[in-house]
């Protein structure tokens, strides 16, 4: 493996990410047949199939699959010597993949607006995505760090909790409870009700409370964005709950109102993660400092107008 060559290490693992020749020439800007070559030169080497072709598709064999192992460790270690060298000379330069659930968008970008400004030599490549999906980028170590409301229990996690995530009772603000105060948790009962997808963090506190108070809502519709939820509120297609943080946009001109029903808000919070054991990057550590302790000065407009006020 001594003869093997970055390149062709770096191109075997294109193609095995993609598992396809076409998509690693063009993510590569390389023509396919050279990609081919290097693969191939690269299989000579190792002495065994690296691939195996099976109709269309391409699968990665036993020695391919330890090979793509050893490449993303290789490839791991190398971008973090870089950032290392760049933090000797006193600049902090390369890249922070970030997951984050998609409730987390509603502040995370502001939090990452304030640190690229401080750090201008660090690119972010940040994925929004669900509780299920965070849960499989987790299991494959894809990215250095995690922003969740709920750390996963069966995966060796490092969590440090950073900042309020409290659910509340949204409706329409014309809604006949909308106005009232300390609604018994019992009025839910029967109510018309939008629930989020399954997979979701708020989906689970919201069944867990419910079942605790016995109370039967009607579920209209199941949505998989806090959008989605928003309008279908606004077009009085029922109630909801949903993190405080995805009604900061609705300012003064919103359509909705927080219901002050008793139990609420769930008290929650966000969590940082990354995997136990996990030797974070120079970029990783100092977003993951600069988070816990500039999370706790954030300030949202209109805050003042939400916790069971109408926001309009």
């Amino acid at each position: 493996m001594i003869q093997a060559t970055l390149h062709q290490l770096r191109v075997f693992e294109t193609v095995a990410r993609n598992g396809s020749f076409t998509r690693a020439a063009e993510e590569l800007s390389i023509t396919q047949p050279t990609v081919s070559s290097q693969v191939k030169q690269l299989t000579k080497t190792v002495g065994l199939p690296l691939f195996e072709q099976i109709g269309k598709s391409l699968y990665l064999t036993d020695a391919g699959n330890e090979l793509l192992i050893t490449c993303q460790d290789v490839f791991e270690k190398l971008d973090n010597f870089e950032m290392k060298v760049a933090d000797l000379k006193g600049t902090k330069q390369g890249q922070l993949r970030l997951a984050v659930i998609t409730t987390a968008k509603y502040f995370i970008p502001r939090l990452l607006g304030s640190f690229c400004q401080q750090y201008s030599g660090i690119d972010v490549a940040l994925k929004v995505i669900n509780h299920q999906e965070i849960h499989q980028r987790m299991s494959d170590n894809k990215d250095d760090l995690y922003i969740v409301s709920q750390p996963p229990e069966d995966i060796d996690l490092q969590s440090h909790s950073f900042l309020n995530n409290p659910l509340v009772v949204v409706a329409q603000k014309n809604h006949t409870l909308a106005g009232k105060t300390n609604i018994p948790i019992e009025c839910l009962n029967d109510q018309p009700f939008i629930m989020r997808e399954e997979g979701s963090g708020t989906r689970v506190a919201i069944v867990d409370l419910f079942k605790e108070k016995q109370v039967q809502v009607k579920v209209k519709l199941e949505l998989g964005s806090n959008e989605a939820i928003k309008q279908a509120i606004a077009g009085n297609l029922g109630i909801s709950v949903l993190s405080e943080h995805c009604l900061i946009s609705e300012g003064k001109s919103g359509e909705l109102t927080i219901l002050d029903v008793d139990h609420f808000p769930i008290k929650r919070r966000w969590y940082v993660c990354y995997l136990a054991g996990k030797k974070l990057s120079v970029i990783a550590k100092t977003f993951l400092d600069y988070l816990l302790e500039e999370s706790p000065k954030m300030t949202f407009p209109d805050s003042s107008i939400l916790a069971k006020k109408t926001l309009n």
